[in-house]
């Protein structure tokens, strides 16, 4: 009995120690394979890790996974054609790895090794790099500070013009940028029927009063646009004065046909009495000045002028025409054709020089005008200040041509450089070219329009008087 006793704790004991000496001391004969980490768990039980362990190893996890993402789409915007890489990709995907950095000594589960970066060898794609599109110059850059208040015509693409613009109205605007409208009459005559285009194709929104609508959402923005291809003239600020103030007076219950009709009509009216009569009349007023065997001397090709002399040599009077041109804008060739096609007799000089001389053999000097300032200066093409100046010293008299349309009753003006536009076609870092200039009104002898008494002629400075007595007659 009592070796039983002493042999049952003798063989117990091996029983529970054997597997010490296996996982400790391994044989030296049997090599041993290095415990897998997902066998590490099996092996021997796993360590529970506290709260600020765990929340590293989601952080790493996390942090992983986000790089593993940028790095699949930075290698996808690069395999596609045509495509760039992006520049900040590489450098997200490194602040990614650093921002979520886990703690020293605690293995990252999932893999936490930093993507590759693609190589650049014989497999890579090349970077396609799109060059920005170069900014264009803006012209009025190169001019003096003196005369940066001064405006410039300029053609603007369709595709920037407003939504709002009529294309009739677009396609006089491109007409204005490129100088194909040029004469201030015929661009105000066309203006004021593209305006009625206008008119003819709009229909108020409901609950909305013409007088109210039209202007602000639909009028301006034909005027905007018009004023961006090239500077209003001055018959083009005054019509459009009178045509806001036609509508003001409008009768808010009057129906949106019957206000069309009635705008339509004053714009007919407004063309037939202050662009069509107004030329025949001046024209008559004019031809009346001139007397047989008179020397006519003129500037440019001044419509008005061209009318006047047609008119003189159908009334059988015979005379000599001399016209003197602007080398940078050859308006006068078409006028000197034109009176020779008829019989006249004309001479043609291209160039100012030499206005003294010419001026030997003239009775009289006919220029046209753009406008007339209220303190009496007229605003014509440039060399028409020279021309007048001439003719003062050679005690020749000075007849100015002009509509009343062109009068401006607020703004006066004793230079060139207060109003005036820059020419955009010979605009240079070297020099640039004024469309017009100012001639004061001490230059002048007499303005021929077609409201005055029976000559139709008066002096520069009574152009407000003349103003009064066309609104009231009486």
């Amino acid at each position: 009995m009592t070796a039983e006793t002493s042999t049952a704790p003798a063989s117990t004991a091996p029983a529970v120690a054997a597997p010490a000496p296996t996982a400790n001391a391994p044989s030296a004969s049997t090599p041993q394979p290095a415990a897998a980490p997902g066998q590490d768990s099996a092996a021997q039980p796993a360590k529970k890790l506290t709260g600020a362990e765990l929340k590293a190893k989601k952080q790493a996890e996390k942090a992983a996974r986000r790089a593993q993402a940028i790095q699949a789409k930075t290698e996808k915007a690069a395999a596609a054609p045509g495509g760039a890489v992006p520049p900040g990709g590489a450098a997200q995907a490194g602040g990614a790895n650093k921002g979520g950095a886990k703690p020293k000594g605690k293995p990252e589960a999932g893999g936490g090794k930093p993507a590759a970066r693609r190589p650049s060898g014989v497999g890579a794609k090349p970077t396609v790099v799109i060059p920005a599109p170069l900014k264009e110059k803006d012209p009025r850059d190169l001019i003096p500070e003196c005369f940066s208040h001064l405006p410039m015509a300029k053609r603007i693409p369709l595709s920037q013009a407003d939504k709002d613009v009529h294309p009739v109205v677009l396609a006089v605007g491109q007409q204005m940028a490129t100088f194909t409208l040029r004469d201030n009459i015929r661009r105000l005559e066309a203006t004021l029927n593209a305006f009625k285009k206008v008119l003819e194709s709009y229909e108020a929104p409901p609950s909305s009063a013409f007088s109210r609508h039209f202007v602000p959402h639909v009028l301006n923005p034909q005027i905007e646009y018009l004023t961006e291809c090239r500077p209003m003239c001055f018959a083009m600020g005054n019509a459009i004065r009178l045509l806001k103030a036609r509508i003001s007076k409008l009768d808010p219950d009057t129906s949106d046909e019957e206000a069309i009709k009635t705008l339509c009509e004053s714009i007919e009216g407004f063309i037939q009495e202050r662009i069509y009569y107004a030329e025949v009349i001046i024209a008559r007023n004019a031809a009346d000045m001139i007397i047989q065997g008179d020397h006519i001397l003129t500037y440019g090709g001044a419509r008005l002028v061209g009318k006047a002399l047609e008119q003189a040599w159908a009334d059988g009077k015979t005379f000599e025409v001399a016209i003197l041109d602007d080398p940078c804008d050859r308006t006068g060739q078409a006028m000197a054709k034109s009176l020779r096609q008829q019989g006249i007799r004309v001479s043609y000089y291209p160039q100012l020089g030499g206005v003294s001389c010419h001026l030997q053999h003239a009775t009289k000097v006919m220029i046209g005008a753009e406008a007339v300032f209220a303190n009496g200066s007229l605003y014509g093409p440039a060399g028409t200040s020279d021309v007048a100046l001439a003719a003062q010293a050679a005690n020749l008299p000075v007849i100015a041509l002009c509509e009343t349309i062109n009068f401006d009753r607020e703004r006066v003006a004793t230079d060139s450089g207060m109003y005036n536009e820059i020419d955009p076609e010979r605009c240079t870092e070297e020099s640039f070219r004024l469309l017009f200039d100012t001639t004061r009104d001490k230059f002048l002898n007499v303005v021929v329009t077609e409201y005055e008494t029976i000559t139709g002629d008066a002096p520069a400075t009574a152009i407000l008087a003349i103003l009064r007595k066309q609104e009231d007659p009486n």
